[in-house]
């Protein structure tokens, strides 16, 4: 990707981040440290809480849709984003080395609207499908006083047996096999949608493709990467990262080693486009979007081209010894 440093001084001063758009990631992981430092919780997995069951653990995980819903609600199209709740839950649970089984939603509105709440039915039915999940229920609140607008979220169960979770724990000499998204799935979308409206509406044709508007781009909905668990289990992967909030960064919840990734994924066009519109650094952008990859395992070299092989994985790097992501030119840390 371009990086928009080279741009001058004066494009620098309005160059978008993160930060700049309301959503401090530091910030907000200091704020949820101090959420689990007052009821003592002790997570037993980066992207899952676990709960020793006999011969197995059920796993919990939680996750919403975030500001994706406001590209939905400004075009007036709620049909995919119920893929996205459903595959921000079980991605996470993929990630711990989980099956997830079960689902539960939780949609917050401000008012009734038999329309808004079809479609968001419609867009779970096809997440539950693609992930191979039975719904258990749900709760829809009305409350005018509380919420402007609404607000979907969902929680997701799995089941694991003691030996299937994964160790959590790339070791020095693994190879990284990363798995392409499909888009911006559902992070970074308060700076996507900062960056694409500054000279553009949503219904403006997408310039990569004028087939799709702008906002139809940004709606792509998330992947589902339930399809994995097997293969990976079979080949022995010690760790897995789920490329969300955070970006690149994502890969230090593997553990402390050095990430040095040569080949990534290509980045689909929606992400030079971006970068483009915001005058988005190549550092702000690989801290807050996937750029192309959106799931990345740590397992050993020599399973590595075989993963790839029985999946729609490459081969992107491999685990040295320190303390950063090493990326297009990049030093994350």
């Amino acid at each position: 990707m371009t990086d928009s440093d080279d741009e001058g001084s004066d494009a620098e001063s309005d160059g978008l981040t993160y930060a700049d758009t309301g959503v401090d990631i530091d910030a907000s992981e200091d704020a949820t440290a101090a959420l689990l430092e007052a009821f003592g919780s002790d997570l037993t997995t980066e992207y899952a809480g676990l709960l020793d069951i006999g011969d197995r653990y059920l796993a919990l995980a939680t996750d919403g849709v975030g500001t994706k819903l406001l590209v939905a609600e400004a075009i007036g199209d709620f049909s995919t984003i119920g893929i996205d709740c459903i595959a921000m839950n079980v991605n996470d649970l993929v990630a711990a080395g989980v099956e997830p089984v079960a689902f539960v939603d939780y949609l917050a509105i401000d008012e009734p609207d038999e329309e808004l709440t079809n479609q968001i039915g419609e867009g779970l039915a096809v997440g539950l499908e693609r992930a191979d999940l039975t719904m258990l229920g749900g709760e829809t609140a009305v409350m005018p006083e509380v919420v402007k607008g609404f607000d979907l979220a969902g929680t997701c169960a799995g089941l694991a047996g003691k030996d299937e979770i994964f160790d959590g724990e790339a070791q020095v000499g693994d190879a990284l096999v990363g798995f392409p998204s499909n888009g911006i799935h559902s992070n970074g979308l308060t700076l996507a949608r900062e960056a694409v409206t500054r000279e553009h509406d949503y219904t403006d044709a997408f310039p990569p493709n004028p087939e799709r508007t702008i906002g139809e781009e940004l709606l792509r909905p998330t992947r589902i990467y339930t399809d994995l668990l097997e293969p990976m289990r079979d080949h022995e992967v010690h760790a897995a990262a789920h490329v969300t909030g955070g970006g690149w960064t994502n890969l230090l919840r593997m553990g402390d080693h050095e990430y040095v990734v040569d080949d990534p994924c290509p980045a689909q066009p929606v992400f030079e486009f971006v970068q483009t519109e915001g005058n988005v650094t190549d550092d702000e952008m690989h801290r807050t979007f996937n750029v192309g990859t959106g799931f990345v395992v740590a397992l050993p070299d020599d399973r590595a081209e075989e993963l790839a092989g029985k999946t729609d994985g490459q081969v992107i790097g491999h685990v040295a010894d320190g303390d950063s992501v090493e990326i297009r030119g990049l030093s994350l840390s």
